[in-house]
């Protein structure tokens, strides 16, 4: 054993400790966080405006702050650039996190000298306790890759900004440092290909143990591998024992990436975003992520289908129910107060409170009252997936509207490793699951207002020219599972086979 791994393990176990603790308190915990929230907030403008001070308890929040998206948010994100201080938080943000927004164009996420932990101590907690629950501290030998965005920050307004995997790039603790890839020149390429094949060329012949990144890029990194020297991944780097992901549903890319790989090793799911971070998976072995209750976040959750109602209910953790969709909100000590993140999640336990990622409030199909989400549609189809032995690639799905009753259909954009030999018994097989998951569909596929799903096979590499095209490949960008709209189905079609 090498003397990081043996310096981490009474770290890791005194971490383990303590978050086990923090299982039992998580609502008291919740509410420390409130209250601390307000005494700070109440000082800044935000606070001024809000009555703040004024405020006594959760009730009165709910009145005084109503949800907000970034754009009714951007009015204050403003003022900061500008200069002005004590807008959202004490002082100035240390950071701007940026980020794309689906109608907001770009977003300037506040990061604060407060809220800068949660993203740093977070991550590092996730191994810790992954650590001391499992045992293997041996990946603390080898070399660990986090592809992630580029370092490089630009100004915005005086503030240090950039992508969040970049920023928090900057704050890798020195003893990590010598085991980290990509190297930072490596990690400044902004050309996402010309980076992977950089990264291909500097990690090939070194020990790596841990590989990190959202799943659709860690497969496009093995599969340059495999290309380059005919093997698997498990042959390449044969101490290669844990695969950290997030950022979208790792079911549709995990038999992949395992057939990949050449051998099962654990898996860690972390939810991260430019607005905090938000949980991470506490047992490789099991579902569910762990919700970070005592982290400077305080969490409210909204019932998906009030989402864009005036005065929606706004239930605090020690409300929720098991199996509820919620719509996640979140006040920190960034300075975001009841800000609607976008993301939807569901409880499978409360002792401890331990959550899902379901999707995106606006990611969904509803063309004729059936709201089906994310979760239904990867459902659907990976259980069809699995029973017949098929790989996806990627896919999307999009109405298709006609004239006439019974001639609309949702449509499936499906890149696949080999495709069904009968793509029409295939739709139905997931077309039958999708009914069992939502009642509306199935509702209406009886009634014959809907037919019955169509599949679209696509070319190899489809969805990643797609991505390259609208100047979108790599990083943290994703391919939404499903539009309301054809915005991207329509140009997928280029792509059919």
């Amino acid at each position: 054993m090498n003397l990081k791994s043996l310096l981490a393990r009474p770290f890791a176990f005194h971490i383990h400790k303590t978050i086990r603790k923090s299982m039992i308190t998580a609502v008291a915990d919740q509410e420390a966080v409130f209250k601390m929230l307000l005494k700070v907030g109440k000082n800044t403008k935000f606070g001024k405006d809000h009555g703040l001070q004024t405020i006594n308890s959760r009730a009165e929040f709910v009145e005084k702050v109503p949800i907000r998206d970034y754009e009714q948010f951007k009015p204050y994100i403003e003022k900061i650039k500008e200069g002005t201080q004590n807008v959202l938080w004490k002082g100035k943000p240390i950071y701007f996190a940026k980020t794309s927004g689906t109608t907001s164009g770009v977003k300037y996420i506040p990061i604060t000298k407060d809220s800068i932990p949660n993203h740093i101590n977070t991550a590092r907690n996730a191994l810790l306790y992954y650590m001391a629950e499992t045992g293997n501290f041996d990946f603390a030998k080898g070399k660990m890759i986090f592809l992630s965005g580029s370092p490089v920050l630009e100004r915005v307004g005086g503030i240090p900004t950039g992508r969040l995997s970049g920023i928090v790039n900057h704050h890798v603790p020195r003893y990590l440092r010598a085991n980290q890839l990509p190297s930072f020149e490596i990690n400044c390429i902004e050309d996402w290909e010309m980076k992977l094949d950089k990264i291909v060329e500097e990690t090939l012949h070194e020990n790596m143990t841990l590989i990190s990144g959202i799943p659709p890029w860690m497969q496009m990194y093995f599969d340059r591998l495999i290309e380059k020297t005919g093997k698997t991944i498990a042959e390449i780097f044969p101490n290669f024992s844990i695969m950290i992901q997030g950022g979208v549903n790792f079911e549709p890319y995990k038999q992949k990436l395992y057939t990949s790989i050449g051998k099962q090793i654990d898996c860690l799911e972390l939810f991260p975003a430019s607005e905090g971070f938000f949980a991470f998976q506490d047992n490789p072995n099991a579902p569910g992520l762990l919700l970070n209750t005592n982290s400077g976040i305080f969490f409210e959750f909204v019932p998906a289908n009030e989402i864009f109602n005036e005065k929606p209910t706004r239930l605090a953790l020690a409300d929720v129910k098991i199996g509820e969709n919620y719509a996640l909100i979140i006040s920190s000590n960034a300075g975001l107060w009841a800000y609607n993140i976008g993301d939807t999640i569901k409880f499978i336990s409360t002792n401890p409170y331990k959550i899902l990622v379901t999707g995106r409030i606006k990611h969904f199909i509803s063309a004729f009252g059936e709201h089906v989400i994310g979760e239904e549609v990867e459902y659907a189809l990976m259980k069809a997936a699995k029973e017949e032995g098929i790989k996806i690639i990627e896919f999307t799905v999009a109405p298709n509207i006609a004239k006439g009753k019974g001639n609309s259909f949702h449509e499936w954009y499906i890149e696949f490793e080999e495709a069904p030999k009968d793509i029409a018994a295939f739709a139905l097989k997931v077309d039958n699951n999708l009914c069992t998951k939502n009642v509306y569909y199935d509702d209406l596929i009886k009634g014959n207002i809907l037919r019955t799903l169509k599949i679209k096979p696509l070319q190899k590499n489809a969805f990643i020219n797609y991505m390259r095209s609208i100047g979108k490949l790599g990083a943290q960008n994703k391919v939404p599972r499903l539009s309301n709209d054809r915005n991207i189905v329509d140009i997928l079609q280029i792509y059919l086979k």
